[in-house]
């Protein structure tokens, strides 16, 4: 069974978090939020290409999809920034000193939530292609 569509949904559903967190001032939340909706969404457009991949890389998961998925490099750049927000926004020892929450930013966690929402788009569209050629 391809669960490619579940995937999507909890890809959605963690984008709204992230605006949710984002809205109310938990940024480093808010991040990682929006690297988890960008990592579900390409590990979705991965299963409806009938592909089994596992990791939490973003950029890793964008560079592991068939050539015949044209990735633009722009969405590279967004992974890129995205995985940086995989673990220190949740633990202390991602820092020298502090809490995770005292490091992130309205900044950060509005251009994550943007770049995840990218890439869901993106995603989303790809996989409405491979509908139609089935």
């Amino acid at each position: 069974m391809n669960r490619a569509e579940d995937w999507l949904r909890q890809a959605e559903r963690d984008l709204h978090q992230a605006q949710i967190s984002q809205h109310n001032e938990v940024h480093e939340w808010a991040c990682f939020a929006a690297q988890q909706a960008a990592e579900k969404a390409v590990e979705a457009l991965h299963f409806q290409l009938g592909q089994n991949v596992w990791g939490h890389s973003v950029l890793k998961l964008l560079r592991q999809l068939p050539e015949v998925v044209e990735v633009p490099r722009e969405l590279e750049e967004f992974a890129s920034v995205l995985d940086a927000y995989y673990i220190p926004p949740r633990y202390p020892n991602g820092f020298a000193e502090g809490a995770p929450y005292e490091y992130y930013t309205r900044k950060q966690s509005e251009e994550a939530v943007r770049y995840a929402r990218e890439i869901l788009e993106f995603t989303r569209a790809q996989m409405a292609r491979c509908r139609d050629r089935t």
